[in-house]
C-alpha cells in the first residue's frame, strides 16, 4: 500500500487564490479513482502502488496548467510500506493517536 500527500502551486497566475486549480486537481485524483483526502495544505492518496500515484499526480499538474498556470510547482511525499498488509492512511493516524493517548 502507498500513501502519498501532495500539493500543487500554481505559479503565474492571474490572482493569489489557488482554491479553484486545488479544485480542478483534486477532480482528477477522484476521476483516477484512488482514495484521496484534501487536508488545507496538501491532497492524501492512497493506492496499491507508486505508478498509480503518479499518474494521477501527472493528470492532477496537467488541470492546473489546463486552468491557466503558466507554472506548477509540486511537492510529493511518498509512505510504501511493504511489511505490512493493507495499512490504509486512517491506520497511519490511528497508529500515532495511541502513541498520544499513552504518552
Amino acid at each position: 500500500m502507498v500513501v502519498a500527500e501532495i500539493s500543487i502551486i500554481p505559479i503565474g497566475t492571474q490572482t493569489t487564490s489557488v482554491s479553484r486549480y486545488v479544485s480542478a486537481a483534486v477532480k482528477e485524483i477522484e476521476a483516477s479513482g484512488l482514495k484521496c483526502h484534501l487536508g488545507p495544505m496538501g491532497t492524501t492518496i492512497e493506492a496499491e502502488s507508486t505508478e498509480e500515484v503518479y499518474a494521477a499526480l501527472a493528470r492532477a499538474q496537467a488541470a492546473v496548467f489546463d486552468l491557466g498556470a503558466d507554472r506548477a510547482y509540486t511537492i510529493i511525499k511518498i509512505d510504501e510500506r511493504r511489511d505490512v498488509e493493507r495499512r490504509s492512511m486512517e491506520d497511519m493516524v490511528r497508529s500515532a493517536r495511541r502513541g498520544l493517548d499513552a504518552g
